[in-house]
């Protein structure tokens, strides 16, 4: 273990979460930039990308019904990760998150989701569910999310044509 420490997130945390979303989604979307074309990527892309950063604060609304975590290695926040508890269907969900590329490859990003799992089963969950990209760029996050124990997937493609 990576003696990492996670707690609810402060407001006071999200200047650095904003960082860390910022470095660790800008290959993913370089990625998306280069697989549907510049002109595809502005008009249906874009904006979905530019509006992550206000949706990452969105998380942390009161009536969210995300749970968002920072994670810290020796003092210093190297990732986040949001968490939603459905107590009708008992399912939890990871949402967004990251973990800072200077410390990509230690475990953390697992760690994290090992720790939204234990609150999911904490809070009664049966199922978790994480959503990831397919592409070469989400590979990190699937063999991450795949050391956490999710096992178990449907494959889905979004596809574009330019009218």
């Amino acid at each position: 273990m990576n003696h990492l420490q996670l707690h609810p997130t402060k407001t006071e945390d999200l200047p650095r979460l904003d960082e860390i979303r910022k470095a660790a989604f800008a290959p993913i979307f370089d990625s998306f930039k280069s697989l549907l074309g510049e002109e595809v990527y502005k008009i249906a892309q874009a904006s979905s990308d530019e509006a992550q950063g206000q949706y990452l604060v969105s998380l942390l609304e009161p009536n969210s019904g995300w749970e968002v975590y920072t994670a810290k290695l020796e003092g210093v926040i190297v990732g986040f990760v949001s968490i939603k508890l459905d107590n009708e269907s008992k399912v939890g969900e990871i949402g967004l998150n990251a973990v800072h590329p200077d410390y990509a490859g230690k475990g953390i990003g697992t760690d994290m989701y090992e720790f939204a799992i234990q609150k999911m089963k904490e809070a009664g969950m049966q199922v978790a569910t994480v959503s990831t990209g397919g592409d070469s760029s989400h590979a990190p996050a699937r063999r991450a999310y795949e050391k956490a124990g999710f096992d178990v997937y449907i494959p889905s493609v979004w596809m574009c044509k330019k009218l």
